[in-house]
C-alpha cells in the first residue's frame, strides 16, 4: 500500500503524461516553453484570481513574495507554529523574526483570538513591527480566512495563504490560493496537485505585485532578461513540470478532488468514535493533502504506527516537532506555552491518503485501527 499513490496516477494517465513531456523535448524548449504559459493561465483561472506567477518551488514562493513586500530586519512576521519549517524558514532568511501562534485544535490551524493576542503583545513590547500573517492551510484545509482577514485589516498588516498543502479546497466556495494578498502553492510531487520535480506558484490579484514578482524571479529582469533593474533570484518553473502539471489539473478537477473526499468519507465512516477523525467547518471543503487522526497519547500514537507497519500500512507523524522548538529558532527564546501545538505533535497520525485508495484499502486500515484500539 502506498501513502501517496502517485504510481497508480502515473499509470492512469500514462498516456497524456508521456505525450506531453515527449512534445517538450521535440520542441526543445525546456525553459520558458509555451506549456508554462498556459498553465499560468489555466491555474488562474481555476483559482479564480488575475494573475499565477510560477517558480521553482513552493519555498521559493513565499521567498519572493516576502521580497516584493521588503520584509526586512524588525519586521513581525505572524506564522502557526504547528506547520512545516519553510514557512517560519523564509522570514528568518529576510532577516526578519517569525512570530509562532499557536493553532486550532480541530482544524489544525492558526488560531484567530490566539493571533490577534500574538499581534497586541509585538505592538505593545514595541521591538519589532508586525507586517503579515501567514496562515497556512493545513492537511488540505483552508485556514480561517474570514476571521483572518479581519484582523489584518484590523491592524494594517498583509496576508500571504501559505497553500502548499491546500490547492483545491475552498470556502464556501471561494477556492484555496484566493485569500489574502497574495498566496502560494506547491507542486512537490505528493502535494495535491504535484508535478515530477519541485515546482510552485504564486497567485493574486494585484497589478503591481504580478508585475514585480516577474521581474524578482528572474535576476530582477526590466525589458529583457540582460536588462536587470533590480536584485532578484533564478526561480522559473521548467517547461517539462508545467507539461505534467497541464495533464494532471485536468484529472484533478475532473475527478482526483471528488475521489480524494470519497476516500474520507470511507475513513470517517469506520473511524468514528474509534479515533478522532478529521473535522471540516461547515462551508469548509478540504483537498486532503492528508487525512490526519488524533490519538490519546504518543505512546499509543506511537504503538498504532508501529501496528500498522507490521501489516505493511505507511503512516506519517505530521508534524514531530513544533516551530518553537526547532534548533533554527532557538535564538528566539519563546518562554510561550503553545498548549495545542504541543499535544498535536504527540498525538496525530497521517493514514494513506488519496485519489486511487480503494475501498479495500480503507477497510484494511481501518480493521488494525480497530483491532489495535477496541
Amino acid at each position: 500500500m502506498e501513502f501517496r499513490d502517485l504510481k497508480a496516477q502515473y499509470g492512469k494517465y500514462r498516456q497524456g503524461i508521456d505525450t506531453a513531456i515527449q512534445e517538450v523535448i521535440n520542441n526543445a524548449n525546456f525553459i520558458g516553453g509555451k506549456e508554462v504559459k498556459e498553465l499560468e493561465g489555466q491555474l488562474a483561472d481555476y483559482v479564480g484570481v488575475k494573475y499565477c506567477i510560477s517558480c521553482a518551488n513552493g519555498t521559493e514562493a513565499m521567498t519572493l513574495v516576502m521580497m516584493a513586500w521588503d520584509i526586512k530586519e524588525g519586521d513581525a512576521v505572524f506564522v502557526p507554529d504547528f506547520t512545516f519549517f519553510s514557512t517560519g524558514e523564509i522570514v528568518s532568511f529576510r532577516g526578519a523574526t517569525p512570530v509562532f501562534v499557536d493553532v486550532d485544535r480541530e482544524t489544525f490551524t492558526i488560531d484567530t483570538i490566539k493571533l490577534e493576542k500574538a499581534i497586541i503583545r509585538t505592538i505593545k513590547e514595541g521591538k519589532l513591527t508586525p507586517k503579515v500573517i501567514i496562515p497556512v492551510d493545513l492537511f488540505g484545509l483552508p485556514a480561517n480566512f474570514y476571521e483572518i482577514v479581519k484582523i489584518a485589516k484590523k491592524y494594517n498588516l498583509l496576508v500571504l495563504e501559505d497553500a502548499a498543502q491546500g490547492f483545491g479546497g475552498n470556502i464556501n466556495g471561494k477556492r484555496a490560493c484566493s485569500f489574502g494578498d497574495a498566496a502560494t502553492t506547491s507542486f512537490f510531487p505528493a502535494k495535491p496537485l504535484g508535478c515530477y520535480g519541485d515546482g510552485g506558484a504564486i497567485f493574486t490579484d494585484d497589478d503591481n505585485l504580478a508585475t514585480l514578482l516577474k521581474s524578482l524571479k528572474i535576476h530582477g529582469k526590466g525589458e529583457d532578461k540582460y536588462d536587470n533593474v533590480r536584485i532578484g533570484v533564478n526561480s522559473r518553473l521548467d517547461t517539462i513540470q508545467a507539461a505534467v502539471l497541464k495533464v494532471k489539473l485536468k484529472a484533478f478537477i475532473h475527478n482526483e478532488l471528488e475521489d480524494v473526499n470519497k476516500v474520507y468519507q470511507l475513513y470517517t465512516e469506520r473511524l468514528l468514535r474509534i479515533v478522532e477523525t478529521p473535522f471540516i467547518p461547515d462551508g469548509f471543503y478540504s483537498s486532503f493533502a492528508q487525512y490526519t487522526i488524533k490519538l490519546k497519547n504518543k505512546e499509543q500514537r506511537d504503538g498504532l504506527q508501529a501496528k500498522l507497519k507490521e501489516h505493511g500500512i505507511p503512516s506519517m507523524i505530521y508534524y514531530v516537532k513544533p516551530m518553537h522548538k526547532q534548533g533554527a529558532f532557538s535564538y528566539l527564546n519563546y518562554d510561550e506555552d503553545f498548549e495545542v501545538t504541543n499535544e498535536l505533535c504527540d498525538t496525530v497520525l497521517s493514514l494513506p491518503m488519496h485519489p486511487y485508495l480503494s475501498e479495500e484499502d480503507v477497510e484494511s486500515v481501518c480493521e488494525v485501527i480497530k483491532d489495535y484500539l477496541v
